[in-house]
């Protein structure tokens, strides 16, 4: 019996199934095998905290999915995944963390056992739940078979988003803005950067109404003065202080898809080189915003942005966004498109990017970004609604 708590609709998964089995046929690709938690959940809606595990789905060319892991999270496969119930696989749990055998010996005996012994079968090689031991132990398994590196092959079938991912997409957008709302809401000197957190928290998991939030790829990001010159410190127990900027990187999250947002805090008068920056970081996404258009380029993004920060310059050596969506932790990117300057991917219909033009300086830092689709015609739409500026609380 299959699951009727799957996200998506039957013809949004079958659609799915079948732009990644044609992008297997293109590489030659026999049987795919995915361990990416986000492309496990794209393909099969499965769901939980389980990824510290080995698991994965294996993806024949004919047939169903099987969704395959640990024994005691088949229930939780049972309860997510659109499959029939023959089509969760799993493995003792006298394989875990042992040092005497590996759940890859499972796998690979449950792919002879299907026909794949000498088949090419694709696997996700660069990604954080595939470990040099397994793959070391699957190869061992399979001698005749040929490994292929597809790493990214799901990746990029995720980059257009269809209506039905749009529509989550857009909940976690207003779970992102009611964050923001409430962080210079609440933010004032003397605050301890934990508490506030704890409230940005509760408001991301409280959502809205029907748009509950789930738990976000990333944890806010919340450093101040010299620290926010650093992009990935959190927070700490320190208060913030009058005389320093404070920017908040968080996303909310709607069953895994996200929206990026962030904003940036000054507590008094701010200083003319902070300013300065802040009013042509806000030119440069909008003219990068306006150029996001069906026939442009990635790279073309960042270089609209790069014109309006030159003009008071400032020369940013990092890139100024990615392809997001759904994702787990550690990151809510989906790690295909970035917006730079080298990259030349065409803009189509249905993509969305967290344009991410952080300015991190030897000594201070400032972020002020979008979510962005790209759409039909016309300039780029954010996904959320809240000012393009630096917050000033004096």
């Amino acid at each position: 019996m299959a699951s009727n708590k799957a996200p998506f609709s039957p013809a949004e998964y079958q659609r799915r199934i079948r732009i990644t089995r044609a992008a297997m046929a293109e590489a030659g690709i026999d049987v795919l095998f995915v361990t990416n938690p986000s492309n496990q959940y794209w393909l099969t809606g499965y769901d939980g905290w389980s990824f510290y595990v080995h698991q994965g789905v294996i993806l024949p060319m004919e047939g169903d999915p099987y969704w395959w892991g640990r024994m005691q999270d088949a229930n939780g496969a049972k309860r997510t995944v659109w499959m029939e119930h023959e089509n969760i696989l799993y493995y003792a749990d006298r394989y875990i963390q042992a040092t005497d055998c590996h759940p890859m010996e499972d796998l690979a005996s449950h792919l002879r056992i299907m026909g794949y012994g000498d088949a090419r079968i694709g696997l996700e090689m660069e990604t954080y739940f595939y470990t040099a031991r397994a793959h070391a132990v699957l190869e061992d398994g399979l001698p005749d078979a040929t490994l292929i590196d597809a790493s990214t092959l799901v990746n990029w079938k995720r980059l257009i988003k269809s209506d039905e991912e749009l529509a989550f997409m857009r909940r976690a957008a207003r779970i992102s803005e009611l964050v923001i709302e409430r962080a210079m809401e609440l933010a004032e000197p003397g605050m301890r950067k934990h508490d506030l957190v704890g409230e940005l928290f509760k408001t991301a998991v409280q959502g809205e109404e029907d748009s509950w939030g789930d738990y976000p790829a990333i944890v806010p990001l919340l450093p101040s003065g010299e620290d926010a010159s650093a992009p990935h410190l959190t927070w700490n127990g320190e208060a913030l202080k009058k005389g320093e900027a404070t920017f908040i990187e968080q996303s909310g999250c709607y069953r895994r898809y996200h929206a990026p947002l962030c904003r940036t805090i000054f507590f008094g008068k701010p200083p003319t080189y902070l300013t300065d920056a802040s009013k042509a970081l806000t030119e440069g996404l909008n003219a990068g915003i306006e150029v996001a258009r069906p026939g442009n380029r990635a790279c073309d993004i960042a270089r609209a942005l790069d014109v309006e920060l030159m003009k008071v310059g400032i020369e940013r050596p990092n890139r100024c966004g990615y392809a997001v969506g759904l994702s787990y932790p550690p990151d809510w990117g989906e790690h295909t498109v970035s917006l730079r300057a080298m990259d030349e991917t065409v803009l189509e219909p249905g993509m969305t990017f967290h344009f991410m033009p952080g300015l991190w300086m030897d000594d201070w830092g400032l972020e002020t970004t979008e979510t962005i689709l790209i759409r039909e015609d016309g300039a780029a739409e954010p996904l959320c609604n809240v000012p393009r500026k630096l917050f000033v609380k004096d």
